[in-house]
């Protein structure tokens, strides 16, 4: 008996402990028109509006235009601030995965190969901890996307406020990733292989898999007498052009293979994800319209051959050549190091881009790719309010400071685990 009344204290306790350290209440509806005075307005658009207003009411904008408009509502004043729409990050295993090294918490991938018929949307957390430390850094949406197999699943875009996944959705099923095999592969030393890289020879076998797999698909399109099969049901909107296929590719050779494979055999809608050596394949991007999500740009160049800056300037290179370019974060503790998106983009600046084309990147730019710009990724009247004021520059970490944020109008929470332990220690160390 006093084993059972033991368990259920710690089951308590443990709950409770739960509570107690839950992510925010999601922001209610808005209620009453809100207005913006003052503020530098970056319109995610390449424009700017430096004294401006802003009026959004039930969750729209209404007013986007300089100052001399009558406010309404409750009244903001954000004189010498400025306004931003919400950043965007896409590809991410945002609250696909909490904690690296408990399993039980890590729900981005799934055991198979060929699987587009997996869902990431039903996976995501919306009370992740680590959703919450994004929003004070300005990333508002992000793209849950699976990871693992050749064929990992299917992505969704949420946004960062909500109960739960079915709040969180603001396009399901956006696309199908689609991780294309590397023509080198390193050398596994721990099953005693030579260091380095060398060509992979399965290259050509996996490819094939790859190709006869999407042309079985969309074969089954055409066949209505066929018994269901799941994973091609889950790709004929790839044919369609209702959804789109992000591959994931690095090098030159790869990334020529994959669009023109999938190509020919009628995919509509490519996104490459990744991209390391875009800047090759520039005439094969433009041919097909291929837009590019490129790697952090927080990173070391991949091979000794290459400029050290190569990953600085990247995404300069491909825009200056006319090519679509949004900001990801993969790699490395990539949940956590999501909330430094912003400042990827201003790393891009320090590379020539101009400011304002910076902040496309991982706004208008980033909602395009993902289908979702008729409702977010600019400061225009129409438009969702999902947007912040910081009290400056936001794309520089020294300055990007968040005073509010909202989300489709709901004045949102910028309080997180790191804010809490940040009053806290500084409330032990005041000098009284």
């Amino acid at each position: 008996m006093n084993i059972k009344l033991i368990s259920i204290a710690i089951s308590l306790l443990l709950f409770l402990s739960e509570v107690l350290t839950a992510q925010q209440t999601p922001a209610p509806k808005q209620q009453e028109a809100i207005t913006i005075i003052g503020a530098i307005a970056h319109l995610g658009n390449g424009k700017i509006i430096k004294n401006s207003i802003l009026i959004f009411e039930n969750g729209k904008l209404t007013t986007v235009a300089a100052d001399g408009v009558q406010s309404k509502g409750k009244v903001i004043n954000a004189e010498g601030k400025h306004v931003y729409p919400g950043f965007i990050i896409p590809n991410s295993t945002l609250g696909l995965g909490e904690i690296s090294a408990v399993r039980a918490t890590m729900d981005q991938d799934e055991i198979g190969e060929m699987i587009p018929h997996i869902r990431s949307l039903i996976a995501y957390n919306a009370e992740s901890k680590i959703v919450e430390s994004l929003r004070p850094n300005g990333v508002l949406l992000a793209q849950a996307t699976p990871r693992g197999g050749t064929i990992s699943g299917t992505s969704s875009v949420v946004q960062l406020d909500a109960w739960n996944w079915e709040d969180a959705a603001v396009k399901v099923d956006d696309g199908i990733h689609l991780n294309w095999p590397n023509s080198f592969k390193q050398g596994r030393w721990w099953l005693g292989e030579p260091r380095g890289f060398s060509p992979n020879k399965d290259y050509t076998k996996q490819v094939n898999k790859i190709k006869n797999f999407i042309q079985e698909a969309k074969a089954y399109g055409s066949d209505t007498k066929n018994n269901r099969h799941l994973p091609f049901e889950a790709t004929q909107e790839l044919f369609s052009g209702k959804q789109k296929l992000y591959i994931h590719a690095n090098a030159a050779r790869e990334i020529t293979d994959a669009i023109s494979s999938m190509k020919e055999i009628g995919v509509k809608h490519i996104v490459l994800v990744g991209a390391y050596q875009a800047d090759k394949t520039i005439a094969i991007l433009k041919k097909y319209n291929v837009p590019v999500l490129i790697q952090r740009t927080h990173s070391l160049p991949f091979s000794n051959d290459d400029d050290y800056d190569l990953p600085y300037r990247l995404p300069k290179i491909l825009t200056d050549n006319g090519i679509l370019v949004g900001l990801e974060n993969s790699g490395d503790m990539e949940r956590m190091n999501s909330r430094n998106l912003p400042f990827y983009a201003g790393q891009v600046v320090g590379q020539g881009l101009d400011k304002e084309k910076a902040l496309q990147l991982i706004t208008s730019n980033t909602a395009k790719i993902l289908g979702i710009d008729d409702n977010y990724g600019t400061l225009e009247v129409g438009k969702s309010a999902t947007l912040f004021i910081s009290e400056g520059d936001a794309l520089d970490m020294r300055t990007n400071k968040l005073t509010h944020a909202f989300i489709d109008g709901r004045a949102i929470s910028l309080e997180t685990h790191q804010t809490k332990l940040y009053k806290r220690y500084m409330d032990k160390y005041s000098d009284d």
